[in-house]
């Protein structure tokens, strides 16, 4: 009896070995799996305030004065050059693999603030000359009559080859997950950056890839017929506009809506017919009423195309020789883009945070987002 029951322990330890082994090694297997799950839609004040930390860790902006905290659960892979007008961008991969790309914002170089001002509309599809050398040609909507900002529009055409060139490397490593941020300008040209790899052409680009897009303090990136197009490619939770209603920023640029910004059919295409049914004295004040709103408005339009279009394109040349826009459009009609997020100021915010008369942007920085997020999000 002893040696059955010597025999029998010897079995069952062999077994007990083996079933370990099957346990670890499905753990194991299992991890890859657990580690990689992929993006999930809706807005995630976790996912914003890390994104928030490593779009200001270099920024390299001269108003940054206080410490940024390193991300704990992702890592800097790449840092770009610098590009275009003082443009550059950065990719960090987090530990569930997930890749970051983060667009820089604006420094303090007369270059990267002209990028800014450079604010002709110019079409949504269409090529953009860099240099002598370099033609960036682009797809930002489906839409004929979207628009675009001209200055975020080149300050991407300098960084996409490089962009596209590592999501294919780090697809090829498996990285199936990519989140699109940036603050301030760099939040900007990430309305303009997920728009092109929605429609990108190129052989071989992979189509399975879930982007997710953070756009925190950004500008308005172009008209209405853009940010319709944009708002449908990250429907359902998958482009956010993060704004302190305090900040002008998000503001900008100037918008001026004409007759001619409207959608086809509308009341505006007929009006000199309508008129002609009104008594004559009625029809010649509404006449007058009407054609004096209508040449203001657009002649303002072509004047902020010729100065901020024309006239800065010609500045932008003496940094980039070569540069050369598309036709400006005649509009001037921008309008913001992305599923609003409003980090709503209380009373506290506002004892803090009172303009001094200098700093125009004190509700532009890092820490007045910071702030209201923990506070709304807690």
């Amino acid at each position: 009896m002893n040696n059955v029951h010597s025999i029998s322990e010897g079995w069952q330890a062999p077994t007990r070995i083996c079933r370990s082994f099957i346990v670890t090694l499905w753990i194991f297997l299992q991890v890859p799996t657990l580690t990689a799950q992929p993006l999930k839609p809706g807005f995630d004040p976790q996912e914003y305030s890390e994104l928030l930390d490593i779009n200001f860790l270099h920024a390299d902006t001269p108003w940054i004065n206080y410490q940024v905290p390193a991300p704990t659960h992702a890592r800097l892979v790449y840092r770009s050059p610098i590009t275009g007008l003082f443009n550059r961008w950065d990719m960090w991969l987090r530990d569930d693999k997930t890749a970051i790309i983060s667009i820089r914002g604006t420094v303090g170089k007369m270059e990267s603030w002209l990028e800014n001002f450079h604010a002709g509309m110019i079409p949504a599809i269409g090529e953009l000359r860099l240099s002598d050398s370099a033609v960036f040609r682009y797809r930002l909507s489906k839409d004929s009559n979207a628009y675009v900002h001209a200055g975020w529009a080149l300050a991407l055409g300098s960084m996409a080859p490089d962009i596209v060139a590592h999501i294919r490397e780090y697809y090829g490593k498996g990285i199936r997950n990519f989140l699109l941020s940036g603050h301030s300008q760099g939040g900007a040209i990430c309305f303009l950056l997920r728009s092109y790899l929605q429609y990108l052409n190129e052989p071989g680009f992979p189509k399975d890839i879930i982007y997710k897009t953070y756009c925190s303090a950004a500008p308005k990136p172009g008209n209405l017929y853009y940010a319709y197009d944009y708002d449908f490619i990250t429907r359902d939770g998958w482009g956010f506009r993060v704004v302190n209603p305090r900040d002008w920023v998000p503001e900008t640029p100037f918008s001026l809506q004409t007759t001619s910004d409207f959608n086809t059919p509308n009341p505006f295409m007929n009006v000199k017919g309508a008129l002609k049914q009104q008594k004559f004295f009625v029809r010649l004040v509404l006449n007058a009423m009407y054609n004096r709103m209508d040449r203001s408005t657009k002649k303002a339009s072509r004047r902020m195309q010729k100065l901020l279009g024309k006239r800065l394109a010609a500045r932008v040349r003496n940094t980039m020789t070569g540069y050369a826009p598309p036709s400006f459009v005649s509009s001037h009609n921008f309008t913001p883009a992305g599923t609003p997020v409003i980090l709503y100021p209380d009373s506290v915010y506002d004892r803090k945070y009172i303009f001094d008369g200098k700093d125009i942007f004190i509700h532009h920085k890092y820490a007045p987002y910071k702030e209201l997020l923990r506070t709304i999000y807690k």
